[in-house]
């Protein structure tokens, strides 16, 4: 994927910053005459869970969480490793505080109102998939003003609809700095939850900038957090090819350098529970319930394969697209999917095509040749490439997903289980479902986590339903992706230009359409996501301020996090 129309227009950047610039100063002003806003301020009419749930009614009493809260669980998954070991990762957030202040806490010896949380998941099946169930209930039940069992409910058919769960239990959770307790607050909370989309989707770019390992599965972890279930991992490009291919080694002499590189072993340790020395790994996105779909662009976007194999190339001085004449293009484009299939489950795997200028292929004279002899133009070898590859896909069982333009230029050639994949603007997604083709949804307008200047209002405003009036139609829309590219971002910088605003349209996907479809986002929406911000801070992620005038910029001078 290359820049994709990203070289904003200068004039109107520069009034929308001018524009923007009025609204800081406002801002700054009233922080002044406001000064510090302290978490009582918090509007007490909202619901600070993001994002909001399907369903959810709450109470006015705040009740105590014991700091050695206990699981129980229940039903044929309830004994699921990915239960019990999720249940400790959320008891060490939802307990950090407490775990440093455990030996001055005054309430050590007292009765806390909620001791145990149960959890039971109906199945046993671990299956992570598409349309795996993320439902659950919640349950934090009083009576005058006590939890009537003293424990919390989680219900859930599996062990990802119990993750869901476990997410928003944490929120419910807030450590009280004056008691130096944690609490749940209106309680008693009967949830009702589950996702409006089956896919919600952050695209992460590692070939213009590579990530280490580390960042890749801090980006899942933070990505559970706010309820997002797909990484797209965009792991090949032009500019590198970081990623170990045993069936042809020489690929990844395509990377930067010897040290940006990513082993078979650092791919299962993204995907799997399990790191290279086969310990259990602690955040792999399996028990964080996100899938992984990985990319690899075809024909075009591939310069970087010919460093270790140049045979891929037409000609040295046309690199890419990729040599459509000769069968060992094909060859290296099944070994790839190949090794790939061994790491990678997820049904949904991403072969590109976007963007194929085919000019040079006509330069060259054994293509041209090879053009004329099948009576082919080039665009009709792209359609012959693209067509091609997803016949190897399939043949390894996963489902093809492009890029929009293969559906703008031979639909009524794409192999009918082809999922269209939206990026240059909203009208692609209508057009594709009254084909009967599945749809997602990134218009670069409103998704692109690289265009800076897009705030998370209108991220949180794209509707992806939007032209979509026919029931039928609108289930062949999967759900949406937010697209961090990355030319100008790297591991110092990447996680703060992908928060808060990736939040903004996590809640489009997972809330119903009524819930999202507020006009008064500055009352309804905003102080909730400054809120999640502040707790994404918390739990260590840099989200970046709210209120930013350009996305990922420090805050404009002091002041709460949550008035940022």
């Amino acid at each position: 994927m290359s820049t994709k129309l990203r070289n904003f227009n200068f004039i109107s950047l520069l009034l929308h910053t001018l524009s923007l610039l009025s609204v800081v100063s406002i801002v700054e002003i009233e922080a002044r005459v406001l000064g510090f806003k302290s978490s009582s301020d918090l509007d007490d009419s909202l619901v600070y869970l993001w994002p909001l749930p399907s369903k959810f009614t709450y109470g006015n009493t705040t009740i105590s969480v014991d700091p050695d809260l206990s699981l129980e669980v229940g039903g044929d998954g309830g004994g699921s490793s990915i239960v019990s070991e999720a249940f400790q990762r959320y008891r060490e957030i939802i307990f950090k505080h407490h775990s440093r202040l455990s030996n001055l806490n005054s309430r050590k010896n007292d009765v806390y109102d909620v001791s145990k949380l149960r959890i039971v998941v109906n199945s046993d099946n671990e299956t992570l998939n598409l349309n795996v169930d993320e439902s659950y209930s919640l349950y934090v039940s009083t009576e005058n003003g006590h939890s009537i069992i003293r424990e919390a409910a989680i219900e859930a058919n599996t062990v990802y609809g119990a993750l869901r769960g476990l997410e928003t239990f944490s929120q419910l959770c807030a450590f009280n700095y004056g008691t130096k307790t944690v609490e749940v607050y209106k309680a008693p909370w009967y949830i009702q939850d589950e996702p409006r989309f089956v896919f919600r989707g952050l695209l992460l770019d590692t070939s213009r900038h590579y990530l280490p390992v580390n960042v890749i599965k801090q980006v899942i972890e933070s990505m559970s957090y706010a309820k997002l279930n797909v990484l797209h991992w965009h792991i090949i490009d032009e500019q590198s090819f970081p990623l170990e291919v045993p069936t042809y080694p020489d690929l990844w002499k395509g990377s930067y350098t010897m040290w940006e590189r990513y082993t078979v072993e650092d791919a299962y340790e993204i995907k799997n529970l399990f790191v290279a020395s086969f310990v259990l790994d602690y955040f792999g996105s399996l028990t964080a319930g996100i899938n992984v779909m990985a990319e690899i662009d075809v024909p075009g976007h591939a310069e970087s394969w010919g460093a270790g194999y140049p045979e891929l190339w037409p000609s040295d001085t046309c690199r890419e697209p990729l040599d459509v004449t000769k069968n060992f293009t094909f060859d290296v484009v099944s070994g790839i999917l190949t090794d790939m299939r061994k790491i990678f489950p997820f049904e949904l795997f991403h072969l590109g095509g976007d963007e194929v200028n085919t000019d040079c292929w006509n330069s060259i004279p054994h293509v041209k040749q090879w053009l004329q002899e099948r009576n082919m133009t080039g665009k009709d070898a792209y359609q012959y490439f693209v067509l091609r590859a997803q016949e190897i896909a399939i043949s390894k069982s996963w489902t093809p997903v492009n890029w929009e333009e293969t559906f703008n230029s031979f639909k009524g050639n794409l192999n009918p289980r082809t999922v269209v994949h939206n990026w240059l603007g909203p009208g692609v997604c209508p057009r594709a479902v009254a084909e009967g083709f599945r749809c997602i949804f990134s218009n670069q307008g409103v998704w692109y986590l690289d265009h800076l200047d897009i705030p998370w209002e209108d991220f949180y405003k794209s509707e992806p339903l939007e032209g979509i009036n026919d029931a039928s139609q609108q289930k062949l829309v999967l759900g949406g992706e937010v697209c961090m590219w990355g030319e100008t971002a790297d591991t110092s910088d990447v996680q703060q230009t992908i928060w808060p605003r990736a939040a903004a349209a996590a809640e489009r996907l997972w809330s119903s359409r009524d819930m999202t479809s507020a006009k008064n986002t500055s009352s309804t929406v905003l102080p909730r996501l400054e809120y999640f911000r502040c707790l994404l801070n918390r739990r260590g992620v840099p989200a970046a301020p709210v209120k930013n005038w350009y996305a990922r910029r420090p805050p404009i001078g002091p002041g709460s996090c949550y008035d940022q």
